[in-house]
């Protein structure tokens, strides 16, 4: 959902309407941000063994993973920045699909980095407080 936000918006500031192949774009775009999110919560599983507290797992994997996925991200959009560039009759069909990619990869990185440790903890708390209430009924 969060690249969809900057797939459309990419098209917005580029001028270009959605279409077909804007939505193959998006698709592709999906796969990365999946890609983005699992490498966070990966390194927040691996690192909160025993008496690892939560917040202090979620922190090291925002300061340890934010270069990989940053780099990643930014690395997707320069590649794909030429392409979106491009004016040739050859490329006017891949143009809106880099622009959705781009944008999209562009626009979810950040809210991946900041939305996904957020939603971590908090599901961790409703986690608990959920057993909490089933072990006092019993």
């Amino acid at each position: 959902p969060f690249g969809i936000v900057g797939a459309v918006g990419g098209h917005l500031i580029m001028g270009m309407d959605f279409s077909v192949l804007s939505l193959c774009g998006v698709v592709a775009l999906a796969g990365v941000v999946v890609n983005d999110s699992l490498v966070l919560v990966d390194f927040v599983n691996r690192h909160r063994d025993g008496d690892r507290h939560l917040l202090d797992a979620v922190r090291e994997a925002g300061v340890r993973r934010f270069r990989p996925i940053l780099l990643t991200s930014l690395t997707t959009f320069a590649g794909l920045f030429p392409l979106i560039l491009e004016r040739s009759v050859q490329a006017k069909f891949l143009v809106p699909m880099a622009v959705s990619l781009a944008f999209g990869v562009l626009f979810a990185t950040f809210i991946t980095l900041i939305l996904i440790p957020v939603v971590y903890v908090i599901l961790d708390d409703v986690h608990r407080t959920w057993k909490w209430i089933w072990a006092s009924e019993a």
